[in-house]
């Protein structure tokens, strides 16, 4: 609404969490900020519990923990057929965690702008309509280009190893002990459900280092002019909600009255 330029959202995972946070006939107001990431693994463990989503983050470890648990019970009672089996399904995710960051990786975001702030009007289906604040270059990182870029042929191929070693841990599974089996199908189900948690608990979406979340509550308009006219006023131009088919132009305006 800064600049009057009406354009699509391209990056699936900002539309997929704009959807999420959306609400039918209801503005939601959404920040976009930067973080400093740390690389250390006290920095990453302090990112994943200073946060507010903190109960997503103690469920993920509580995932974590389970397997070492699980892992100390099974070399308990020397079954190494399942230590082998939960090694080769921890191997497969380690896999597919490693290619998934490397296409997640920043690539073209448009030119840099510094310093200057945006706003922008996301309208969705179902008449849902979220505003986005925050600079430019933050905006433009979580807006512009991919999350995941396609996959390249190694890549490709690592992913396809992943998914043979399941194949063969479950293969392996046959000359593990009845007790080895039961823990790792509990944990198997347990991780499932954890994860539905975490991913239903979580409020914030983090990305390129920078982290969108919504601020105050939705509020609900009866029309869709009613939510033109105050973003007009706000943004003290009316040339955006023309291109994005919000209003009439003036002259079509002037055309359709006579």
């Amino acid at each position: 609404m800064t600049t009057g330029y009406a354009f699509r959202i391209e990056n699936q995972a900002t539309v997929s969490y704009l959807q999420k946070v959306g609400k039918p006939s209801c503005l939601v107001n959404v920040q976009v900020v930067q973080y400093d990431s740390k690389s250390s693994v006290v920095g990453w463990l302090r990112d994943l519990l200073l946060t507010e989503d903190i109960a997503a983050s103690l469920l993920y470890l509580l995932g974590v923990a389970l397997t070492i648990v699980v892992v100390a019970l099974l070399g308990a009672i020397r079954d190494f057929w399942a230590i082998g089996v939960l090694l080769l399904l921890m191997l497969a995710r380690l896999l597919n965690v490693v290619v998934i960051k490397r296409r997640s990786m920043p690539g073209w975001k448009g030119a840099e702008e510094k310093g200057p702030p945006g706003d922008l009007l996301v309208t969705l289906s179902q008449d849902r309509w979220v505003r986005m604040r925050g600079l430019v270059d933050d905006l433009k990182a979580v807006t512009a280009g991919q999350w995941l870029r396609d996959e390249t042929t190694v890549e490709g191929f690592a992913t396809g190893f992943a998914t043979l070693l399941v194949y063969v841990s479950a293969a392996v599974a046959s000359n593990a002990s009845t007790v080895g089996n039961l823990l790792i199908g509990c944990l198997l189900l347990i991780s499932v459900a954890l994860l539905g948690l975490c991913n239903s608990l979580t409020k914030n979406l983090r990305m390129f280092n920078r982290v969108v979340f919504t601020t105050g509550g939705p509020t609900q308009y009866t029309r869709r002019l009613d939510l033109a006219e105050e973003m007009i006023r706000a943004s003290g131009r009316e040339d955006w909600a023309i291109a994005m088919g919000l209003i009439l132009s003036p002259v079509n305006s002037a055309q359709k009255t006579l």
